[in-house]
Order: structure tokens, then sequence, then C-alpha cells
């Protein structure tokens, strides 16, 4: 009973008040912590202080910057508006093209840049303006944007398997390799509603211009280093000539040698890159030592292990099991940020999915794609009010109905990786 308070006072600070997620996973923990614990305040300080510790001496949270910095980079020299052009010199000429060469360039950003959000906001200021031309409907080009944009919550670097990483004590290259096939079928996916939306609804996404072979050759020349670069990365993690936070410091590097490259480097540039990622790898540094807290407390009170025995009580077969918590995210999904389900769930759910007798790879992968979904599901949908700031003469509705065709996309894609867990345990298999 009290840990079950704890945690509905966590859940209420959340949906109800403004103040940090981080913070409000740190108190609610150390409150938890506190109560149970036999020396009361002073161990729950003095746990708090040892998970925060050991996260900021983790040696596999490095990873997380250096990825970062190397998505900043690669904005700040200009490569996603060129990744985009390619893309559209390729594709445009078909029905739906202009779409497809969106969703293809928001694969190639989120290989290069471990958020979401920046994803989103940064193809919506390249590709919006473009399929605005074209004349495609408002609101599908608005969201395909924000369907594309949730592609660098999954694609290698991604930051929402770095943090499950963290949580539950899994190799970051390991699920950066499982993360490559499922992210390449979303691409797909995503590229295959195009095409139907386009040949259903015509008017929606209709063909755009046609450029000769030497003009779409000469695009390439200005994204050959950002493929290789991805190229290099995602191969010396399969090969085994890097670790994970190697291939970050790699990807930084390559990414400013771009922008030296590119002559686009200058102190402020330089400056506001460090800046920006500093910025955003604090906030995520706060958010991952609260739900660590969080998590001591989830293992004093026995809540994982008590999870388990009620669930073996039911006598249910273990993969209807796995559904259940499947349509749970589903479910938490539309009330709540993706990256809170994350830190708030994983640490009980994981020890269940381990206890049942599966992968915990394989399940990285199948939490990451439902997270995806609730970042474009209503009422919180971020992506979607990421573009609804940037188009704030679009309303709402408009842009989830031009989302909803992505989402049924999304659905199956769960039931495939659900149905075949070789998409996400067959590279890592090979690696070993």
């Amino acid at each position: 009973m009290l840990s079950a308070l704890v945690l509905l006072a966590l859940f209420a600070l959340i949906a109800f008040t403004r103040l940090p997620l981080g913070l409000v996973m740190m108190s609610c923990g150390a409150a938890g912590i506190a109560l149970l614990h036999p020396r009361g305040i002073s161990a729950a300080l003095a746990i708090s202080e040892q998970q925060v510790m050991n996260l900021a001496m983790n040696y596999q949270f490095s990873v997380l910057p250096l990825f970062i910095l190397m998505g900043v980079f690669i904005v700040r020299a200009g490569m996603a508006a060129e990744m985009f052009e390619a893309a559209r010199r390729w594709l445009g000429h078909l029905p739906g093209g202009i779409g497809m060469a969106t969703i293809v360039a928001c694969g190639g950003f989120a290989a290069m840049c471990a958020s979401s959000a920046a994803a989103a906001a940064t193809m919506a200021r390249i590709a919006i303006p473009e399929m605005n031309k074209a004349e495609y409907d408002r609101g599908f080009s608005a969201g395909s944007v924000a369907a594309g944009g949730t592609m660098g919550v999954l694609i290698p670097p991604s930051g929402a398997l770095i943090i499950y990483a963290l949580l539950t004590e899994q190799s970051v290259g390991e699920l950066f390799v499982a993360g490559f096939l499922p992210g390449l079928l979303q691409v797909l996916a995503y590229v295959g509603v195009m095409a139907v939306m386009a040949w259903a609804r015509p008017g929606w996404a209709p063909a755009g211009q046609r450029y000769s072979f030497t003009d779409r050759i000469r695009a390439l020349n200005g994204i050959w280093g950002v493929v290789f670069l991805f190229l290099l990365i995602m191969g010396g993690l399969v090969e085994g000539w890097f670790t994970a936070t190697e291939a970050g410091g790699i990807g930084a590097g390559g990414a400013f040698l771009f922008l030296v490259a590119r002559r686009k480097l200058s102190w402020e540039v330089f400056a506001g890159s460090l800046v920006e990622t500093a910025r955003i790898a604090a906030m995520i540094f706060v958010v991952s030592a609260g739900a660590l807290v969080l998590n001591q407390f989830i293992n004093l009170s026995g809540i994982s292990t008590a999870t388990i025995g009620y669930i073996q009580s039911l006598d249910m077969a273990p993969f209807a099991v796995i559904l259940c918590i499947v349509l749970f995210y589903l479910v938490l999904g539309c009330l709540m940020d993706g990256f809170a389900m994350i830190f708030l769930t994983v640490p009980i759910v994981a020890p269940v999915v381990a206890g049942l007798g599966y992968d915990l790879v394989w399940w990285a992968i199948v939490t990451v794609v439902v997270v995806e979904i609730s970042m474009i599901t209503p009422p919180v949908g971020l992506n979607v009010f990421i573009l609804r700031a940037m188009l704030p003469e679009l309303p709402v509705l408009q842009i989830f109905k031009g989302i909803a065709p992505y989402v049924a996309a999304d659905f199956v894609r769960v039931a495939l990786v659900l149905a075949f867990p070789a998409l996400a345990l067959w590279l890592p298999h090979l690696v070993h």
C-alpha cells in the first residue's frame, strides 16, 4: 500500500504540476526509500547521491552527448537540407514523391541525430514549404513530418535506446545494432503509406518536378559524407571495431570536420553548438538520475517481484502477458510523453519480461516502437504540438487526421516485431 501511494503521488505530480520530470521522480523515489528503509532519510540521501554519482561516472552515458553534438554539427553544416534535396531530386517526380523524399530525409537525419523533436522541427522548416508549393494537403504534409520525426527515437543513434540500456544494464552498441532493421522497416513502411495515399487521394500528394539524371547525381555530392559516416559507425559497431562511446566520438569528430570543410565554422557556431548540446544532455541527465533513484525505491519495495508473482498466479501464456503489456503501453502513450513512459515503466516491466523468458534486447525495440506511436497519438502527441507551434494557422485535428495512416502502419510494425523477433535479434546475434 505504501509503494502504491508513492507511485500514485508520482503520477499526480507529473500530471498536474509543471515540476521537472527528473526532480519529481528523484523526490518520490527518495521519499519512498526514506519510508521503507530502516535508516530513513539518511539512507535515502545516501542512495540518491550514489545513483547520481554512478550515472555521472557511467562510461555508457557519455555516448549520449557525443551523438547529440554530432546531430547539432550536422544541422549547423546545412546537411539536413541537402539530404532532403537529394531525396527530392530522385523521388519528387513520383506521385507523393516530395512526401517520400521527406520521409527518407527524416530517416537520414534520424541516423545523425538522437532527438525526435529536433528531427521533426528541422524537417518541418525544410520540407513543409516545398510540399506547400506542390499543393499537398496541409494536414497530411504536417502529419508526414510529425510521423517521420519519430524515427529519431528508434534509428541509431537513439537516445531512447541509450536510456533503456542505462535502466536495464544492457549494451548500448548491441541495442543500436538491434534497432537498425526495425528502423529501416519504418522508413519503408512510411514511404509505402505515402505511395498508397498518393494513389487513393491524388489531391493530397501530387507529383512534383522531374530532374535529369545528371542533376540527381550532382545532388548526391552533398550527402556522401553523411552516408559514409553512418555506414562507418554502424559497420564499426557490427564488426566490433569500436564501442558505442567510441562511435559517438567518431561521429561528433566527423560532423565537426564537415562543419570545417563547408566553411560554416565560427566561434559563435562552435560555442552555440556546445551550449545546445550541454543543455539537452543536462536535461536528460537529470531525468535519468531521477529514474535511477526511483528504480532503487522500486527494487526496495519489491514491486517487480510481486508483479511477477501475480502474473504467474494468473496462469496466462507468456505471449498473452506481453500483448497485455503492449496494450497498456498504447493506452498510456495517449496520456504521457514517450520518454516519461520509458523512465517510469521500464524498471518495473523489464524484470517481468525477463522473468517470462524473453530477450531484453528484443523488448527494447518493442518498447521504443510503442513509444514512437505515443509521440503522434492524441491527446499528448509531442511531435504534433511541435508542428502546431511552427504552423499556428493549422488546426491540431487536421494534423492528427494526416497522421492517421502512419499510425495504422505503426500498428502493423508492432505486430511484425512481436511476431518475428528476428527483426530485432538477427543482427545482434550475427555480431556475436
